[in-house]
């Protein structure tokens, strides 16, 4: 059994035409692609769609703080 801690990886998206990288664990990222598998979607698109609903918040946290609690309240659909 492969241990689910693990320190943050950190990877390149396309967010609206400008590059950025996000830090997250490996199962943030294998649940990350699940979701924009099971939605017919490239990770890229997915991570745009959560970018702007963070903007909406009172105060948006993180890129990747906001990756982590979607996923955690979205339940993995």
């Amino acid at each position: 059994m492969t241990t689910p801690y693990h320190p943050p990886i950190k990877r390149s998206v396309e967010i609206a035409g400008h590059k950025t990288s996000i830090s997250l664990e490996p199962v943030f990222w294998t649940w990350l692609k699940q979701v924009a598998a099971q939605e017919g979607m490239p990770i890229n698109a997915l991570v745009a769609r959560i970018d702007a609903e963070r903007l909406e918040a009172e105060t948006p946290p993180g890129l990747a703080s906001a990756i982590r609690v979607w996923l955690a309240t979205s339940g993995l659909r």
